[in-house]
């Protein structure tokens, strides 16, 4: 579904709450992919919640505001989503690390796996400092994984109350519900994710000369396949999963050995940076295997604290993630910069 399909021609008020809509588009789908861990599942959700807006125009009765009016509707759908399917997860959710060497169990259905979110989509444009980095804190692997792990009205509370600073009351309005109820759904919400922290990487900061210089020490050593070179960027207990792989690896000696086995057909790669969950990441195209060309492989996001590389997150699910990424094919199709 696109937006082109609703027709608002010599409807005014159709045109109104379209307008309307397409003004909160990247907050809604902000919101959505928090709420359901997938940037597809997100852009679905605001189309469908566009779709209903258009349906439902005649209902609005201005007692709230249109954008709250639209993310009632966006909350619905979300809710009817989510009772169709199990809950999303990152591989270090689901069981013990995995052993680089060791046979691994082959793919899974990508329905299973937090996908990583592309900025431009999910974080609005704001000139409050604290705004962004809190926008860009709530877009966070780790983040999102845990809220995962809410049931759904824990999980719309606690984004609309702790990230888009709704007012208890206009929760409860949203929700149809009671301010004691909103407090106690944050309250179990709060303590749930207290129970399993989640790994506190820094957001990207293209002002930090710290980040530059660690990002290009990485595309660096990865370019040229410098595998020494790329785990001194590791933190001790850094992390590496590849989805829809349910493996994971933990720790230097391990991305080492992967890197250097089963992975050693990524040498010779070609990368790009790109924004992903509000942190560093590069698209990479692998050598194909006769050596004469390239073909997307895989959507690197880093997960960076103190210097040091906490975890890296290479998702493959590329035939989906490069288009969304509005990357071509071929790297030398990219935009030449200006």
């Amino acid at each position: 579904m696109t937006s082109s399909v609703l027709d608002p021609a010599g409807d005014p008020a159709a045109a109104d709450v379209l307008a309307e809509a397409e003004a909160h588009r990247v907050g809604l789908t902000g919101y959505c992919y928090r709420m359901l861990g997938s940037s597809f599942e997100a852009e679905d959700a605001v189309q469908e919640t566009m779709l209903r807006a258009w349906k439902a125009q005649d209902s609005f009765e201005g007692r709230s505001s249109r954008k709250s009016w639209l993310y009632r509707i966006a909350t619905n759908v979300c809710f009817d989503m989510l009772t169709a399917r199990q809950r999303r997860a990152r591989p270090m959710d689901l069981g013990p690390c995995s052993q680089a060497l060791d046979h691994h169990a082959p793919p899974t259905v990508e329905s299973m796996w937090v996908e990583p979110s592309v900025d431009a989509r999910t974080l609005p444009g704001v000139l409050d400092p604290a705004e962004a980095a809190l926008a860009k804190e709530s877009v966070r692997l780790a983040f999102v994984a845990a809220l995962q792990k809410l049931p759904p009205r824990q999980r719309a509370v606690l984004l609309l109350r702790e990230v888009l600073r709704w007012s208890a009351a206009e929760v409860a309005e949203l929700l149809g519900t009671s301010v004691a109820s909103v407090n106690s759904a944050l309250q179990r919400a709060r303590a749930t994710l207290d129970t399993s922290p989640a790994i506190e990487a820094e957001t990207y900061e293209p002002t930090d000369a710290a980040q530059r210089e660690l990002l290009e020490k990485y595309l660096d050593a990865f370019t040229r396949y410098d595998i020494d070179g790329l785990v001194k960027l590791l933190h001790s207990d850094a992390t590496m999963c590849m989805p829809p792989y349910p493996m994971w690896l933990s720790g230097p000696e391990q991305v080492l050995a992967w890197m250097t086995g089963p992975g050693k057909r990524c040498e010779g790669s070609r990368m790009v940076p790109v924004s992903a969950n509000g942190m560093p990441a590069f698209a990479q195209w692998r050598r194909t295997e006769d050596g004469t060309s390239y073909h997307p492989w895989s959507i690197h996001v880093l997960e960076i604290k103190d210097g040091v590389i906490v975890g890296l997150n290479y998702f493959l699910d590329v035939e989906r993630l490069f288009p969304l990424y509005g990357l071509p094919a071929h790297p030398d199709d990219l935009p030449v910069p200006a």
